[in-house]
C-alpha cells in the first residue's frame, strides 16, 4: 500500500529554520513528483512548492520563494522541504503529495495521487 510519512516539523521562532522530509513506501517515489502543501485551520490548503521527478525542476509560491527550497534523494524515496527565514505567517500543517502530473498548475490538488498526514509547523517567539 502507497503511503507518505512527514516528518521535521515543529516549535520555531522567527527568523529560524526547519527541513521537513517526506518519505515514501510502497511506490516509488522517483517515479513522481512531489509537491508540498500547507493549511491554517480555517483556511484552504495551499500550494508550496513541488518539485519534477526526472531532472529535479521546482516550482514554488511566490510567499515562500527565496527562502524554501525542494529537493529529493531518490535512493532514500524521500523528498525533502528546506525551510529558512521562517515567518509566524508559515505556521501551518505541512503536507506533501505525489502526482504523476507536472506543470504550471502543479498546486492543483485534484492531481494528486497520494497524501500525507501532514505535519505541524509552528513560528512563534
Amino acid at each position: 500500500q502507497a503511503q507518505l510519512v512527514e516528518s521535521g516539523g515543529g516549535l520555531v521562532q522567527p527568523g529560524g529554520s526547519l527541513r521537513l522530509s517526506c518519505t515514501g513506501s510502497g511506490f516509488n517515489l522517483g517515479r513522481y513528483a512531489i509537491g508540498w502543501f500547507r493549511q491554517i485551520p480555517g483556511n484552504e490548503r495551499e500550494g508550496v512548492s513541488c518539485i519534477s521527478s526526472g531532472n529535479s525542476d521546482t516550482y514554488y509560491a511566490n510567499s515562500v520563494k527565496g527562502r524554501f527550497t525542494t529537493s529529493r534523494d531518490n535512493a532514500k524515496n524521500t523528498v525533502y522541504l528546506q525551510m529558512n527565514s521562517l515567518k509566524p505567517e508559515d505556521t501551518a500543517v505541512y503536507y506533501c503529495a505525489a502526482t504523476h502530473w507536472w506543470g504550471s498548475s502543479w498546486y492543483r490538488q485534484s492531481q494528486y495521487d497520494y497524501w500525507g498526514q501532514g505535519t505541524q509547523v509552528t513560528v512563534s517567539s
